[in-house]
Formats: C-alpha cells, sequence, structure tokens
C-alpha cells in the first residue's frame, strides 16, 4: 500500500487529470468552418474568445460551444492573418479565462499539455517544449511573434485555437498548425495581448504599404557585388496614387534594402513594415539601370 501511495507514476496522473479539469473550463468549441469543429480560448469573463484565423471560412453564423454544453452565436471583432489570431466575442459573462504565464522559466524538454475541444468535451494531448527561441519571430506572412514557441505535441483537428499549459495549469499560448507547416507552435501571451488590443480597435492590425507588387529576382552579377546581396525585389507593378508611385519608383527597380534593413524576400518586406513606420519617411535601397540608388517613401497605410 505504502509503495502504490507514493507511486511517482500515479502521482504524475493526478497531476496532469487535474490540470486538465481546471485548464480545460477556459477552451471552447468554435463552428466556423464546414465540416470539422475547431478549438478557441477563452480571453476574458466577460465574452472575448480567441481563435485560430484560418479556421474561420465563415464570418457569420459562427457559434462556440461553451465548457457548461450551451452552445451561443459568436460576432467576429476581427482578425490577423498574418500572427494567425481572431477575436470573437459572444453573449455570456462569469467565463474562465486562463492563468497566463510570462514564459521566462520555460525551458526546452519541459513538459506540456495541449488542450482542445472540436467537440463538445475537453480532448488533451501531452508533449514536451520541442523549440524555445526567446527574440521576436516572423511568420511568413509578415506577422511578429514575440518568441518562437514550438510544442513537440502530435497535430490533431481542432489543435489549431486549443491551449497550450504547463504542468501548474498555466497558459503559454494559442495553439495553431497554420504558421509553419507540420509544427504546432504557440502564439504567447504578449502577441496575443497586442493583436487583441488592436483587433478591439481597428478590427485588424494596420500594415504599412508601399502600393508595389513584387517579384523575387536574383540580381546582376555586375552589381550584386555593390548591392551586398544576390537577390531583390524586382518592382513588377506600382500602384496609382501610392506613396511608391509618389516616389518614382519604377518599373523594373529591383528593392535591396529598407532603412538598412535587407529585403531579399516578401515575408522580409512585410515584417518591416509595421505599424509605427506608417507616416514616417523611409529610405528604399534599389536597383536602377544597374545602378544601386536610394530612394525616400513615406510609408502609407493598408
Amino acid at each position: 500500500m505504502s509503495n502504490e501511495t507514493h507511486n511517482p507514476a500515479i502521482e504524475l496522473s493526478e497531476i496532469l487529470a487535474t490540470t486538465v479539469e481546471m485548464a480545460g473550463r477556459s477552451v471552447v468549441q468554435v463552428a466556423a468552418r464546414r465540416g470539422m469543429g475547431s478549438s478557441g480560448v477563452v480571453w476574458s469573463e466577460d465574452g472575448l474568445i480567441v481563435a485560430a484565423d484560418h479556421n474561420i471560412e465563415r464570418e457569420e453564423d459562427v457559434t462556440v460551444g461553451l465548457p457548461d454544453g450551451t452552445t451561443v452565436p459568436a460576432q467576429l471583432v476581427g482578425r490577423d492573418p498574418s500572427t494567425d489570431v481572431a477575436l470573437l466575442r459572444v453573449d455570456a459573462s462569469g467565463l474562465a479565462a486562463p492563468d497566463w504565464s510570462d514564459l521566462s522559466s520555460l525551458k526546452v524538454g519541459h513538459l506540456v499539455l495541449n488542450l482542445l475541444r472540436p467537440g463538445r468535451s475537453v480532448r488533451a494531448l501531452l508533449g514536451i517544449v520541442g523549440a524555445l527561441g526567446r527574440e521576436e519571430w516572423r511568420t511568413p506572412s509578415g506577422g511578429r511573434l514575440d518568441l518562437y514557441l514550438h510544442a513537440a505535441i502530435e497535430i490533431q483537428k481542432g489543435s489549431s485555437g486549443s491551449l497550450l499549459v504547463d504542468m501548474a495549469g498555466r497558459a503559454l499560448g494559442l495553439g495553431t498548425a497554420g504558421l509553419q507547416r507540420g509544427h504546432l507552435l504557440a502564439i504567447p501571451p504578449e502577441t496575443l495581448k497586442r493583436v487583441v488590443e488592436s483587433l478591439l480597435k481597428h478590427g485588424r492590425i494596420p500594415r504599412g504599404y508601399l502600393g508595389l507588387a513584387l517579384v523575387p529576382v536574383r540580381l546582376p552579377t555586375s552589381v550584386e557585388e555593390a548591392a551586398g546581396q544576390p537577390v531583390g525585389l524586382m518592382v513588377a507593378g506600382v500602384q496609382p496614387g501610392s506613396s511608391a508611385e509618389t516616389s518614382g519608383i519604377l518599373l523594373g527597380d529591383i528593392l535591396i534594402s529598407l532603412d538598412g534593413e535587407t529585403v531579399a524576400d516578401l515575408g522580409q518586406l512585410h515584417g518591416l513594415l509595421s505599424a509605427e513606420r506608417i507616416g514616417h519617411e523611409s529610405v528604399l535601397r534599389l536597383v536602377r539601370a544597374g545602378e544601386v540608388r536610394e530612394v525616400p517613401v513615406t510609408i502609407g497605410a493598408r
């Protein structure tokens, strides 16, 4: 009896079950796509829900299944595809928002739970922190995550919009499989806070805009050394009335940097066109007729 009472496996099992029971109260079902439910996480007790944007296929007739078994209609407040975050609002109160962690003590190898609710009941998957980067990480579409957190956990239907928690039940982030193919990433609390605040205010994340259609190309050998890089973004189109047209950007120009930051692909450029640059003058470095030159441009908004 004594050995059974102090069996570490039994103790761990009880810890996991208790954590799932407590943290699972913050996980909801989101029905916004055909044929498959997805998950969402309570952001505030008065009815705000964060979910994975790529799971929101329709903006009307969205419903949320609450942990108590009731289903309520949801309004789409806003969405940001670049960070894969959508914000919903339901007419409910007293919801259980999770206890968000600051992630400062999190390490690679720590056990984590992924809680999802693609149906009426909560599901739980166990894994570890597979990779953790403390610096900002840019998504392929230019969104900014405050850090990179990859959870080595099996991806299932409903995994996007799930809640990742540690063994103490503290929330580590909103799970998504939509930002990096084959990987379950956590959108960390600081990123969620920033995105939610913007979605509440604007319904979207304001982005800087140049008004250019761009195509990645290799630079001519004759200018590669002067440019300091082998590739750039060739201008294939200039929107009439845009800041790029006003600044005299021409078809065939090859953009190589913005304010000294290299732009070798579209993702890099999107990442640089943050809301902070809107309305401010930046310097585009480009190749025109075989020569490297600099052109000032005022960043517009989109």
